[in-house]
């Protein structure tokens, strides 16, 4: 048997995730400066097998088509909840052993077993660096094949399936990076070794933070509440926890760079782009008149950038595109993971479902969230509930009358303040320590679940 353990001062990892959707790509860009320079999409680098290929591309096409049909009424919501259901979970309470193995978790190791990723695995195998996954599968697919080091797994949920713990969880030697409390105990009923699951919080992009004391996260922070507190109501009622936390730099002394802008994020496969047209369209006469700036991020589809700009334009708000209204059109994913970092510089409200970006309101920005599609999403919902981060939405329809409602009385601010301090913020900082065995600055965080 070889001896797997990690020896301290590796000066790199394998940063591997899958390029479903944005959520463990996402999670994986903030980890790129682990990577060498380059992150390994298991389902999509050069020289994959023709079979692993057709496999992980059957996959990807079904979940986005399945999800871009659920707003049809009846026949999406029948078949999302089908495919919803595979990968389920289960209440947490009572707590009891659920380590039992479900039919997705099997179907999975069939296929491992018949070869997926072993390809990967054996030229990955030829500089035996940390293997780090974003995403169960290539975890799964590591341990399997017995890769020559140690593997690590970044959960990208509030909670998660029992897809994302191995067939069998006692002898598996994949350790866990966990968003939160509650995946650290999920993890454990599903039979995953306690020492080997590390609660470090979501991979947030070190742009955005600037460091273990944060000082780029607290210099965007103060802007945004100034933005977010028109009338001074947060900031008198909390002046002196932001003044102990942000130091004596207060919004009435610093005037915000920018106007109050909203950002509207839509997912990968593109199911809820029909709600920022409406956001669009009840915001039309506030942004004609300068008082409010709206980003429409369609990610990397050009038939997305198309569609809403010619809703800008059918709004009669062609003037402002550009300036008051951007649609932002990326060439590939990286770019995107990037760009959408340097609009969330100057994003006082990040408008989204609760997909993995529930935990980018640990960096201040409060979350209003659309509709959760899927059972994990459902989750996030409840956890950034949970932190005070997040609100779901009222009727976008009218988005002009309560959103603004919201601001002027200081109760978006308070949400962006919640995150900020509720919610986990160096993730990043605290994987990197682990992977590269190094001692860490940073407190640990509370079990929160």
């Amino acid at each position: 048997m070889r001896n797997h353990s990690h020896k301290p001062g590796a000066q790199g990892a394998w940063v591997v995730d899958v390029n479903m959707g944005y959520g463990h790509s996402r999670a994986a860009y903030a980890l790129k400066d682990l990577s060498l320079g380059e992150v390994v999409s298991a389902n999509d680098y050069r020289g994959i097998p023709a079979q692993d290929r057709k496999l992980w591309g059957e996959t990807r096409k079904l979940y986005e088509t399945i999800s871009r049909m659920k707003p049809i009424p009846v026949v999406g919501d029948f078949l999302f909840e089908a495919m919803d259901y595979w990968q389920q979970i289960p209440k947490f309470y009572p707590r009891r052993d659920l380590s039992r193995p479900n039919m997705q978790l099997k179907q999975i190791y069939r296929m491992i077993k018949n070869g997926l990723g072993r390809h990967l695995i054996q030229k990955l195998s030829e500089h035996p660096l940390p293997f780090m996954s974003t995403f169960f599968i290539p975890a799964f697919v590591a341990d399997a094949h017995d890769y020559p080091g140690e593997i690590w797994c970044v959960t990208t949920d509030a909670d998660v399936s029992r897809a994302w713990a191995p067939l069998d969880p006692h002898r598996s030697r994949i350790k866990y990076l966990a968003s939160n409390g509650r995946v650290v105990e999920r993890l454990k009923l599903y039979g995953v070794r306690a020492e080997q699951i590390f609660l470090t919080g979501f991979p947030l992009p070190k742009e955005l933070i600037g460091g273990p004391q944060a000082p780029v996260m607290k210099d965007v922070l103060t802007e945004r509440l100034c933005n977010l507190d028109p009338h001074g109501i947060f900031h008198d009622r909390y002046a002196r926890e932001l003044k102990a936390e942000l130091g004596p730099m207060r919004c009435r002394r610093v005037q915000a760079q920018h106007p109050l802008t909203l950002t509207y994020s839509v997912g990968g496969a593109g199911a809820q782009r029909a709600l920022g047209v409406k956001i669009l369209r009840s915001l039309a006469s506030s942004i004609a008149r300068h008082e409010v700036r709206l980003n429409l991020v369609p990610g990397v589809r050009r038939d997305m950038v198309a569609y809403y700009t010619r809703a800008v334009h059918e709004a009669g708000l062609k003037k402002e595109l550009g300036a008051w209204v951007t649609v932002p059109s990326f060439t590939s994913r990286a770019a995107y993971f990037e760009g959408f970092n340097d609009i969330l510089k100057t994003t006082d409200i990040l408008w989204t479902k609760p997909s993995e970006l529930s935990f980018y309101c640990g960096l201040g920005i409060p979350i209003i969230m659309a509709p959760p599609i899927g059972s994990q999403e459902e989750f996030n919902r409840v956890w950034l509930g949970y932190v005070g981060g997040g609100v779901s939405q009222n009727d976008p329809v009218y988005t002009n009358e309560w959103l603004m409602d919201w601001i002027h009385s200081g109760g978006v601010a308070r949400m962006a303040w919640n995150g900020y301090i509720e919610a986990p913020t160096h993730g990043t900082y605290r994987i990197e320590d682990l992977v590269l065995g190094r001692q860490s600055e940073l407190h640990a965080l509370p079990l929160i679940v």
